[in-house]
């Protein structure tokens, strides 16, 4: 029987291989090899990928520590875990401004589930960092994008290895995720077409009020793909 999506991308986040010593006093955030965090990938994963089904790829940053920094899963902070996933979990039961865009837009969608039956969020890095106690970006530091990017270029690889569908893909944030992501695919052509979103933290944070209108933007570009 052949693995299913689930066993693939399970297998590919409790190995994953974290890069060496980093620079300029930056620390990992590395979620995945706590045991707490292995289960509820095994168990959201086996819920809502348990099939053999094509999906398309949406690329965020890198976890942030309020969010898949705690839970392992792409924005999903505990809170959106127990409320929108069903998932129990031992937790504080805290929340995360993207995590809270990102779940209203699937429910905009039809719920998780039909979210995850034609999507797969991702990160160009699925490991997060840290400096001087708050989130740092993969591209915020000149040293730590020139270190990562064999990590990020070989988690990409693995990760079109298991089947994704290749043509129009889309990136969370429109500034220098994008550029980076974009520049990596001109060197690497693995996707035809690139479709930049903005960022769910940057719309909570200061255009909250427009809120349903960036949800509609989300809507509209996953629904133009399927």
């Amino acid at each position: 029987m052949p693995l299913s999506f689930a066993d693939k991308i399970i297998d590919f986040y409790l190995n994953l291989e974290p890069p060496g010593k980093l620079p300029n006093d930056i620390q990992i955030l590395f979620p995945q090899k706590e045991e707490e965090v292995k289960t509820i990938i095994n168990e959201f994963y086996n819920k809502f990928y348990r099939d053999n089904k094509k999906r398309r790829l949406i690329f965020g940053i890198n976890p942030g520590r309020f969010g898949a920094g705690i839970t392992g899963i792409n924005f999903t902070a505990p809170k959106q875990l127990t409320d929108h996933c069903g998932i129990q979990h031992p937790f504080k039961q805290s929340s995360e401004l993207s995590a809270e865009f990102m779940y209203e837009m699937m429910d905009a969608y039809g719920g998780v589930a039909r979210f995850c039956n034609d999507w797969f969020i991702t990160a160009m890095s699925p490991l997060g960092f840290v400096q001087h106690g708050k989130n740092i970006n993969y591209y915020d530091d000149k040293d730590l994008m020139k270190m990562l990017t064999a990590f990020i270029v070989n988690n990409i690889e693995q990760q079109i290895a298991m089947g994704f569908k290749t043509g129009t893909f889309f990136c969370i944030g429109e500034d220098k995720n994008y550029k980076f992501l974009s520049s990596l695919n001109e060197s690497y052509d693995w996707f035809k077409h690139i479709v930049p979103l903005p960022h769910p933290r940057f719309i909570m944070q200061y255009k909250r009020k427009e809120k349903e209108k960036y949800i509609q933007q989300y809507i509209s570009a996953l629904m133009s793909c399927i």
